[in-house]
């Protein structure tokens, strides 16, 4: 009836796109990815990989194929931060706009790194491919249908013009800004819609590189003429990526922009009349706040850019993305191996939802202090960067706790909290040297000590009962894993006999400070509503 039957059908091939193919396919799960384009992207987009989403690479198995891309160290890029200055010959005389704390050996067994999408998409795809994705560049999404069962989606190939049928568990719709998919369900968004438009230009210019007297950093804005210009060169020098602003408000539009023009533009903002520059390619496009109005409508899903768009400040963009797709693909993996009721797909909404927006609010306050017109409130309600990488919080039914902070609370709070991130420590397993983050993938984990006896009987209970994936892990001089800088308990929060219940995203769903209580049936609960049972039903069966 069909002609290609699949558990997970993706449109889109970007960066979240291929992450959702590659997390599924290392659990286990077919998919199919449909991108309109030839081929991967071309140009150095979206060139900053925060320590989380490296914790994501690190857990499907790709982080070396990732690193080995990094152009040289670029975390010092990193360290310099964002500034500014009248024109880039100018640059002993830049202001620093922000110095953004990005990852740090406490808290991530990783750091940032600078990458072009031009780059790591190729391993996506690579690596997606060797774990099953059938991933097809030129076809596009003609339209799909649903039903209780599934969707039904018409799929056509762009050279031929031949259409076929597909039929999917579920559709993910990483398909951008413009995502065919949100438009044909209706989704709506919410926001302040386009703040500003502005023109990508791709260059090469051998001397600038002596015009900023390898100064580093994420970003520079030159100010001069008051017409605002930004460099990044976290992806190398070749090319350089500059983005000035222009204003359909007042008749400007991307095709005044000649190559002429261009350098120009890049000669008067490096304040080197005669530099030699050479236009790569030019791409428009605009900066937004836009969040749907749900990530989830029955079998189909939101991800990425066409869940929440948000101005680039930050680069908050595809990594968020990515965050997405990890969040999404493996409670779709665990529907779908059986272990997991549908409820667990109801939390991608309610934890992804709402951290999109933050997100959009984040970006949207650095967006004003960039540009200048930034209040005292916006200052106020700006947290760091770390916070925004990895100490977001989960609020959702998956999650068991008395008391839910804020997405984004003021100061970076990883202590155990369920909700939160698991705090990475350094363990000793076997005369291997791994972090606590290397221990979370495929299955619900519980962490406790060597007078967690009572907690560790009760997992293996709980996990018969239900049939779902546990496993235990002792911490301390009597288990298995030895911390080599902090204390466990301390930092997840408990002490002797207590137990941590961490999720295959490394994310906390519960904890109990020592022993105590009922833990056959208080752990058989938890369980079961981490993994979207009904705890009663199942008892009952």
């Amino acid at each position: 009836m069909y002609d290609v039957n699949i558990p997970v059908l993706i449109v889109g091939a970007g960066p979240v796109g291929l992450s959702t193919a590659l997390f599924s396919g290392r659990h286990g799960i077919r998919t199919m990815v449909l991108e309109k384009r030839d081929g991967t992207s071309l140009l150095p987009r979206a060139p900053g990989l925060q320590a989380r989403t490296l914790e994501l690479f690190r857990a499907a198995g790709i982080h070396d194929d990732i690193r080995r891309l990094e152009m040289g160290d670029s975390h010092p890029y990193f360290e310099g931060g964002i500034i500014q200055v009248n024109t880039f010959a100018e640059i002993d005389d830049a202001v620093v706009l922000e110095s953004p704390s990005l990852d740090g050996p406490t808290v991530s067994p990783e750091r940032v790194m600078g990458c072009g999408q031009d780059r790591y998409e190729k391993v996506l795809v690579e690596k997606a491919r060797e774990f099953g994705a059938d991933v097809r560049f030129g076809t596009r999404l003609v339209e799909f249908s649903q039903d209780r069962d599934g969707v039904t989606a018409l799929v056509e190939e762009n050279a031929t013009g031949k259409r076929f049928t597909v039929r999917a568990d579920y559709l993910v719709g990483a398909d951008g800004a413009s995502s065919a998919v949100r438009r044909q369900l209706g989704t709506e968004r919410v926001g302040r819609g386009t703040v500003f438009n502005a023109l990508s230009i791709y260059f090469k210019a051998p001397e600038l590189e002596v015009v900023l007297k390898g100064r580093k950093f994420i970003l520079c804005y030159a100010n001069v003429d008051n017409t605002l210009m930004g460099l990044s060169r976290l992806h190398g020098c070749d090319p350089y990526l500059a983005a000035p602003i222009y204003h359909p408000e007042l008749g400007e539009k991307p095709e005044d922009f000649t190559d002429e023009r261009c350098v120009e533009i890049v000669r008067t903002a490096a304040g080197v009349p005669d530099l030699g520059v050479e236009i790569v390619d030019k791409v428009p496009w605009q900066g937004a706040q836009l969040v749907a109005e749900q990530f989830r409508t029955d079998r189909v899903f939101l991800a990425g850019d066409a869940a929440h768009l948000h101005p680039p400040a930050g680069g908050f963009g595809a990594n968020t993305g990515i965050h997405d797709a990890h969040n999404l693909a493996w409670k779709l993996a665990a529907v779908l191996h059986g272990w997991a009721g549908d409820e667990l797909l109801n939390t991608y909404d309610a934890e992804r939802r709402a951290v999109g927006s933050a997100m959009a609010a984040q970006a949207m306050v650095r967006n004003r202090i960039r540009h200048g017109y930034a209040t005292d409130q916006d200052r106020a309600e700006m947290v760091d960067d770390i916070i925004i990488t990895l100490g977001y919080r989960y609020a959702s039914s998956s999650i068991t706790s008395t008391t839910h902070g804020p997405v984004l609370s003021p100061e970076l709070e990883l202590r155990g909290e369920p909700g939160t991130r698991a705090p990475h420590l350094w363990l000793e397993r076997d005369g291997e040297i791994i972090s606590t983050i290397d221990l979370f993938w495929d299955s619900f984990v519980l962490l406790t000590d060597e007078a967690g006896d009572e907690w560790a009987a009760a997992a293996e209970q709980a996990a018969a009962r239900l049939g779902v994936p546990l496993r235990v892990h002792r911490i301390g001089q009597g288990g298995e894993l030895h911390p080599k800088d902090r204390d466990w308990a301390e930092a997840y929060g408990v002490s002797a006999g207590g137990a941590v219940l961490v999720r295959p995203d490394a994310f906390v769903a519960w904890r109990v400070a020592g022993p105590g209580g009922t833990p056959a049936t208080e752990l058989t609960d938890v369980l079961a509503r981490a993994a979207g049972l009904d705890p009663v039903t199942t008892a009952a069966g």
